[in-house]
This record gives C-alpha cells, structure tokens and sequence, in this order.
C-alpha cells in the first residue's frame, strides 16, 4: 500500500502517549509500505527534528509554518479569543494551516496515495472537502468526551468557562467529521460504543493499545531499593495535571501517614506551574527526562489516578512491559485489555487508592504477584501485533471507500 500519514506537530520527542501510538504504527507500517508522513509543526525551522525525523522515517515531509500551537499565560487566552468566532474549537482551528491544506488537495487530487491516514481531530480542516482517496480518521480520544469531563473538574472559573464552549462546539464539530470520513479509528470499545450512534458502525474498526517490548522488559530480579511511587506523562496535558494534584491532595497524605519513608516521583515534560507546586520533600517534579525506563525501573508502584481524559493509557502497557505493580482509576485503565485484581488493582476512591498503593509498598509478595502477572499480560500487545490490525483496517477502508470514489460520490462536509 502507498499510505499518507498527516500528523499535527511534531512526532518527535516521544514525550506523549499520542507520539508514541503514532510513531510505532508508523515505524511497523514503513517496514512493509510505502508511507508519506506529512509532519507540520509552528514555530521557527527546526532542522535538527527534521534531520531526525528522517532517520526514524526516511521520507517524511515536514512543513513549517508562523503560527505557534503551544502557547501558554495570557498569550494563549488572546490567541483563544481570537478564534472564538470560529465555529470549529479552538484545538482543532488552531492547526488549520492553509499551505497544508492546499498541499493535501493537489495530492489527493492527482490520487498519488492509495489511502490517507487523518492523524487526531486537530488536522481534519486541513483535508479537502471532497475526499478523493479513502481516508481514515485516526481518532486517540473521543474529544468531546474529554472536553466535557474537562469542564467538570475544571477548578479555574476561565478555563471552565473555555472548556464549555470548547465541548459545545467540539460536540457538534467531532459528530461531523466522523460522518465526513471514510472510516473512524478508535483505540477502545469503549470509544467506539461512543461513536456507535453516530456513523454506521461497520465504519468505524478498534485499533488496540499496544507496548514496545524491546524497549520496555521485565527483570524478575530486579528490586526497588526504597518505597518509589511513579507517575509518568506529559505534564502540560490538563488530564495529568488534574490527576496528580488529585492523587497528591487526597491520596499522598493518606500513603505518607502510614509510610513515612515513601517517595512520589512525578516523571513528565512541560510541568505546568500547577504541577510545579506540588513539590515537597516528598514529592520529586523531574520535567523531561532522557528516558523513562531507568524512573520505571527504579519504581516499587506504578499510579494512574486520572479522572478525565479518553482513549487509553499507553504508561500502563509500559509498566506492566516492566513488571510494575500498577495502581490506576478506573478511566485510567478503560480500554486495556487488563485483570483487576490479577494484573493491576483498580481504586476510584481516595481511600481505597490509597489503602491499594500501601499494600503493595509493604507486602512484597503480593507486588511480586502483580508485577509477575503484569508482564505475561503485556507480552500480549506487541506494536507489530497492533499494526497488523491497523493493515486490516485500511484495506477495509480502501474496499469500501472505492465504489464511492469511483462513484464520483466523495464525503464531503461544510464545516469549517
């Protein structure tokens, strides 16, 4: 297959767990096809990430334009304002790029591609009206979902305020897009229950988390040398700054009263100022690190304590790749093929998380049993296994977009 791939950003460092599903598919994809990934990021040129990216995907073309996607402070509230008239949200108009935009109709136009891969939402304005090649949407969230949630814990009154508006639009917005695509890709049932009411549902396929285990392998020898808990993520994603000041307000107390000597380490890029404050004798903010696996390796528990957010957790996989015993909410496990009780412990409650994390940092043996069984069910989701199922999709995606096609009967939608 001759695939594109468009993907918002850049795709490296491998410092989310979005980057990361994206980048493996991509790596297994280009071993047996051709693939063309469109990288296109704001800012200034940076000819380091493209060189590199090059080595990691020889092929890729990367397009650099003014516009900035990460701002923060009062820059990011005016840049907000400004696309408040817009009637798609504001984190998906932002990554409208209209040199982008141009470059996918005359490519799709002249059909070079066999299939085009819609990489997150956020670059969904950026390809024509009339698809003119099957294409997928890749989607790692249900956005609306998250923006909802968002507007539930929200603790700040303009951020709250943004986060309605942004699911109130992105409640409209997510339903179109996913009518105007060939095919809908979600990483959970969970998810595709979500948008099961929304498109046939033969249209829409489940691609499965999954782990690189070359990278991330268990050492049944190994032994933490002190009471280490662990979070890992980007740390200027609202999710995990909502998790961690969570787990830290009404869970870390709870741990601290009964082991004095444990540690919280929490491992990630871009900690927000909120994240920043968390800080203590006994809690570590590392920001970006050179690898996450010497932090999992050093940890005696793993914790998830997510309460909003969608798709699924890529750190848990890693964790249990690792034989980490693993701690998470709920949503922070939904979609992963995983034990309760057996593989991972489960807690929504503070006090039952908190009540789970002190087991396992005193009883040794019952650690060792979740770690144990948390690499055999690991070993399961192998990111060459998670491809194949990606391979399946497109071809279903090619054969039922075709007669469409052919047809002269493209999807097409007017949002904008």
């Amino acid at each position: 297959m001759n695939i594109l791939w468009v993907k918002p950003g850049k795709l490296l460092p491998l410092d989310s767990g979005g980057k990361l599903r994206s980048y493996n598919i991509l790596r297994h994809l280009a071993a047996a096809h051709d693939v063309t990934c469109l990288s296109y990021y704001g800012g200034v040129r940076d000819e380091e990430y493209e060189q590199e990216i090059q080595q990691h995907l020889p092929g890729t073309v990367c397009v650099q334009h003014a516009a900035t996607f990460r701002l923060k402070g009062l820059a990011r509230y005016f840049d907000y304002a400004r696309h408040l008239p817009a009637r798609a949200p504001y984190s998906v108009s932002k990554f409208a790029v209209p040199n982008v935009r141009t470059m996918l109709e005359e490519w799709m136009a002249r059909r070079r591609f066999d299939v085009a891969v819609c990489d997150f939402l956020a670059s969904s304005l950026n390809f024509p009206r009339d698809l003119m090649i099957p294409t997928v949407l890749f989607q790692h969230n249900v956005e609306a979902s998250l923006w909802r949630r968002r507007a539930q814990f929200e603790t700040r009154r303009l951020d709250r305020w943004i986060a309605r508006i942004e699911h109130a639009k992105m409640s409209r917005f997510e339903r179109l897009q996913i009518c105007r695509f060939h095919h809908v890709l979600t990483v959970s049932e969970e998810d595709r229950l979500a948008m099961a009411g929304m498109i046939d549902p033969g249209r829409i396929s489940v691609i499965p988390t999954g782990v690189d285990l070359a990278t991330y392998h268990y050492d049944p020898e190994a032994r933490p040398a002190e009471p280490l808990v662990l979070f890992t993520g980007s740390m200027d994603w609202a999710p995990n700054i909502d998790g961690v000041e969570f787990f830290c307000r009404e869970v870390w107390p709870q741990v601290l009263a009964q082991l004095p000597r444990a540690r919280f380490r929490i491992v990630g890029r871009n900690p927000h100022t909120r994240v920043q404050k968390l800080a203590s004798a006994s809690v570590e903010v590392t920001g970006s690190v050179p690898s996450i696996v010497d932090h999992l390796r050093e940890a005696a528990v793993l914790v998830v304590p997510l309460r909003i957010g969608g798709g699924t957790r890529i750190k848990i996989y890693e964790g249990m790749a690792m034989g980490k015993a693993t701690v998470s909410t709920h949503l922070g496990a939904e979609g992963l093929e995983v034990q309760p009780g057996n593989d991972i412990l489960l807690a929504d409650d503070p006090g039952l998380f908190a009540e789970h994390v002190i087991s396992l940092l005193r009883d040794e043996q019952m650690r060792n049993r979740y770690e144990s069984a948390a690499a055999r069910t690991a070993q399961k989701h192998d990111w060459s296994a998670v491809t194949r199922c990606f391979v399946e999709a497109l071809h279903r995606t090619i054969m039922a977009a075709s007669p469409e096609i052919l047809d002269g009967e493209p999807i097409a939608t007017n949002v904008r």
